[in-house]
């Protein structure tokens, strides 16, 4: 770039060809594939076993179904938005925001979310890519001195600090295409490493909760589970902006492509772990299917390896858009030069800032569970549908217009269920308190929180209260 460029403050089309999001327009539609595929697949689809345990065979295989084609239909949605204003590109989820519900109000309602998943998402790939490189380091040299989970998680965020330095996303293409391949690898090696231990002889699909209100509570988090696996529309405005349009070609066809293929790889990862990984442990499952399966070890630590690269990817995938607002800010609102100096800070200042709490909170993936029922369900779910009611205007009580209520309707839900469930899982992962007083006071603060949600008799109470 030239020093004229670099030197220009103020200047929009200099910064717009700077950021990172609106940089390169040269991406093929195969980029888009597994960027999708990279941002959409996380390491979550090997507890999808577990969710469904806490949803039962019939509603968890609907759900997981469900949440597939509601999130395709949403996605297509995004897509086609993406260029709905002849002669326009909303490169960024907050700009189409923007344009459906107005300038500052479209800017409060979409970046707080978006940011919410982004930063989340990128703090639990964090602890998910230290927690992998600790259990393969302890399956291959079981005898050594234990290390801190806190020490893997710097080791894998340095990489972040040499990685965070390619500009945009068509630089990352490698990393992410790196990315897609392990994340069909090691959901392939789970499920079918399922099949050769075999259905175990004391398998159960009984709901393992003691009481009636437990199993309530376990169903809504499990809805959480399999509902926040598919988080990919927080960036697809953002990779389908990579792509080349013109009047003639525009974007969205290779882009729609991309989509496609990427959601016909989600479906040979996730149901095939989930169905198969419940159909042979039961609700004896783990949270992580790879910790089920424990033999062959070398299998498992090569699984686990794989996890460390696919997640080093969705790190950079969905670190980009906050690398883009971070320096869109520092460039337009403070009128900072574009140069090297400030990419260097900002960058470096967000990889340190979600290391460091990485280290600080390693159980950060249960509050997300919480935190992100706020963020997931909206900006997947039903804000795409809210925004093509208002943009496009479907029929008042036409096909379009009743699916894209439906999907709401749905969203909505998910919404307020699914930190519900996320509440009730963090209560019961806080340390029980010594004293008997505070006991007391613990134990009534989760069961108000069950009470508010599920009247069931008084003897479920109870034994809420001894079973937990």
């Amino acid at each position: 770039m030239s020093s004229k460029n670099e030197g220009t403050s103020g200047n929009g089309k200099a910064a717009e060809d700077w950021l990172p999001i609106s940089s390169a327009r040269n991406g093929k539609w195969w980029y888009s594939a597994f960027h999708n595929v990279t941002a959409m697949v996380g390491a979550g689809v090997l507890g999808l076993p577990y969710a469904l345990a806490g949803l039962g065979w019939g509603p968890g295989v609907a759900i997981l179904t469900l949440s597939w084609i509601i999130t395709l239909y949403t996605l297509w949605q995004m897509v086609e938005m993406h260029e709905i204003v002849p002669g326009k590109r909303f490169d960024r989820y907050h700009e189409l925001g923007q344009h459906a519900f107005g300038k500052k109000p479209g800017l409060w309602i979409i970046v707080p979310q978006q940011l919410i998943v982004e930063v989340g998402v990128d703090i639990v790939y964090m602890v998910t890519g230290g927690k992998s490189l600790k259990k393969f380091h302890d399956l291959v040299s079981p005898n050594s001195k234990e290390i801190k989970l806190t020490y893997f998680i710097m080791i894998f965020g340095s990489c972040h600090f040499v990685l965070a330095f390619l500009p945009d996303f068509n630089s990352i293409s490698v990393v992410s295409f790196a990315a897609a391949v392990m994340s069909l690898s090691y959901s392939t090696i789970a499920w079918t490493s399922s099949i050769h231990k075999g259905v175990q002889s004391n398998v159960s699909y009984d709901y393992k909760e003691p009481t009636r209100s437990g199993n309530v509570f376990t169903f809504f988090s499990a809805l959480g589970d399999v509902a926040f696996a598919y988080a990919g529309h927080n960036v697809v405005l953002e990779i389908q902006a990579t792509i080349p349009s013109t009047p003639e070609k525009p974007s969205k066809r290779p882009m729609w492509r991309g989509v496609v293929m990427a959601y016909i790889v989600v479906a040979i990862c996730y149901f095939p772990v989930a169905i198969i990984g419940y159909w042979i442990f039961g609700n004896a499952i783990e949270d992580n299917i790879l910790i089920s399966l424990e033999k062959p070890i070398w299998l498992i630590a090569m699984a686990n390896i794989f996890v460390v690269i696919h997640v080093i990817g969705s790190y950079q995938i969905y670190a980009m858009p906050v690398f883009d607002m971070i320096e869109s800010l520092l460039v337009k609102k403070f009128h900072c030069a574009p140069c090297f100096r400030l990419r260097f800070f900002a960058r470096t200042t967000y990889v340190a800032f979600t290391m460091f709490t990485g280290m600080t909170f390693p159980f950060f993936g249960g509050l997300l569970g919480f935190f992100g029922g706020f963020a997931f369900a909206p900006t997947t779910y039903f804000l795409p549908c809210v925004m093509w009611l208002i943009i496009c205007k479907p029929k008042r009580f036409g096909l379009s217009w009743c699916i894209n209520w439906i999907c709401i309707l749905l969203g909505v839900t998910l919404m307020i269920l699914a930190p519900i469930g996320g509440l009730r899982e963090i209560f019961s992962l806080m340390p029980r308190p010594s004293s008997s007083t505070h006991r007391s006071s613990y134990h009534k603060g989760r069961l108000y929180i069950e009470k508010f949600v599920y009247r069931g008799t008084n003897g479920d109470h109870d034994d809420a209260s001894e079973h937990r």
